[in-house]
């Protein structure tokens, strides 16, 4: 939903940040790394009871994931190597945050409801994946009401009192079933819209753009991440071997 509504507005507004950040030397990659730091340490403090102190940190966390996309444009190293990046830290720290809340219920005498956060846990792996695999496919997946950036905002209200944290907790957990389902449905419809030979061509797109990309890149002297050294060796390899049969097929046949 976030995605969907207001992302434009957000990185309009966070784009002068994510130029002063890069300005000062801070880099992408060190924000998404710090933001695992901040998240595993939001996850302790949950696990310990220090919710208002847990509500601090998981806001800390939210503005390290906010703010590395704004850097990285600014710096231009956006790449497909920095959002692989992004998206497993985003995966690893849900885990500890989740593994965090588990540790707390199980401390609190309520080892039962220890299955609720890996429930969530679960259910938010799922529409990872969803998304993941449909742009796999040259499909979209995005969207939905518990996105990452809700899931956290939720997260937050349910620390503001031990008694919230609960029923927040199975709030958070249908709201994620209901986005799961949803992304199941459309990706379901949209590749029964279309054929084989129709993803094979969204996918073949892709991969052009991102070669144009590292072309652009390449001709302002800059250096893209998208296609390393030995992919661009395996690319010449291919078309060389390619203009090679081609040759060979347009060569006359010589009669004996």
């Amino acid at each position: 939903m976030f995605d969907g509504r207001w992302r434009g507005a957000v990185d309009r507004r966070t784009a002068p940040i994510g130029s002063w950040l890069q300005a000062h030397g801070i880099t992408a990659d060190v924000l998404t790394a710090t933001g695992l730091i901040s998240a595993t340490a939001t996850a302790v403090a949950v696990a310990v009871g220090q919710m208002h102190l847990a509500i601090l940190l998981l806001i800390l966390t939210g503005a390290h994931d906010l703010f590395d996309g704004p850097v990285a444009k600014a710096a231009g190293t956006s790449s497909v190597r920095g959002a692989f990046f992004d998206s497993v830290t985003d995966r690893v720290a849900d885990a500890v945050l989740m593994g965090g809340v588990a540790w707390y219920l199980i401390s609190e005498g309520e080892g039962h409801l220890a299955l609720l956060p890996l429930a969530i846990l679960g259910v938010t792996a799922i529409v990872s994946y969803q998304r993941a695999k449909a742009e796999a496919l040259g499909l979209t997946a995005k969207g939905g009401l518990m996105e990452r950036a809700e899931r956290m905002i939720l997260l937050g209200a349910g620390l503001l009192d031990p008694v919230l944290l609960v029923p927040v907790l199975w709030i958070l957990l249908v709201l994620t079933s209901i986005t799961a389902v949803g992304r199941f449905v459309r990706v379901w419809k949209q590749a029964s819209e279309v054929s084989p030979q129709a993803i094979a061509r969204r996918r073949a797109k892709i991969a052009d753009s991102r070669w144009r990309e590292w072309r652009e890149r390449e001709a302002a002297g800059g250096r893209s991440a998208l296609w390393p050294e030995r992919f661009q060796a395996r690319r010449d390899a291919s078309m060389g071997n390619r203009d090679a049969r081609s040759r060979r097929s347009r060569r006359p046949t010589q009669r004996p």
